[in-house]
């Protein structure tokens, strides 16, 4: 597809951005990362207890350079952002410079429901919430994470998108 092609998705929390990524790196042959994860292998800590010995700044400042490091690179690969990411520390801007950003937009309802009772645990900003709360969390954060998301190059609606589809958009962003 092209030498040197960096995917980032971006979205909120359960839009699908680590389900869709895998797949979508499949599809490309490509290797498929999770910030989050390298994060936490990288400072050998779950992100809940940097948020909680740390703190949400030093949080997004590892973010910040683990995201660096990765736009740095030199190979191709399908990065999922985690869902703050966009927001701070002018990433979405650095995001845009080096990669291809793909904003996973996937309804709110949607969304509730994929985070619902049962995988909220496993997510600590969306622990101990019921339903209501956590489609009220949602609109929250669709608020105010919108307007980066939004920059992205390439935006997928809908909560049945495709490897397949956006390959053919990538194709067509490229030739243009």
């Amino acid at each position: 597809m092209g030498k040197n092609l960096k995917i980032v998705l971006v979205g909120l929390p359960g839009s699908g951005k680590s389900t869709f990524g895998r797949q979508l790196a499949s599809v490309l042959e490509f290797p498929y990362f999770d910030l989050d994860h390298e994060i936490e292998d990288r400072f050998h800590m779950k992100i809940s207890d940097i948020f909680t010995k740390h703190g949400e700044g030093k949080f997004r400042d590892w973010e910040t350079e683990v995201l660096q490091d990765f736009l740095n690179r030199e190979d191709s690969y399908v990065l999922a952002s985690g869902g703050g990411c966009p927001c701070f520390n002018d990433n979405m801007d650095m995001i845009n410079e080096k990669a291809v950003s793909v904003y996973l937009d996937v309804p709110l309802e949607e969304i509730s429901i994929r985070l619902g009772l049962s995988k909220a645990h496993n997510r600590p900003m969306f622990s101990g919430l019921d339903q209501g709360e956590i489609t009220f969390k949602l609109k929250s954060l669709l608020v105010e994470r919108d307007y980066f998301y939004s920059q992205s190059k390439i935006k997928l609606s809908g909560e049945d998108f495709s490897a397949e589809l956006l390959v053919s958009e990538l194709i067509h962003l490229l030739k243009n």
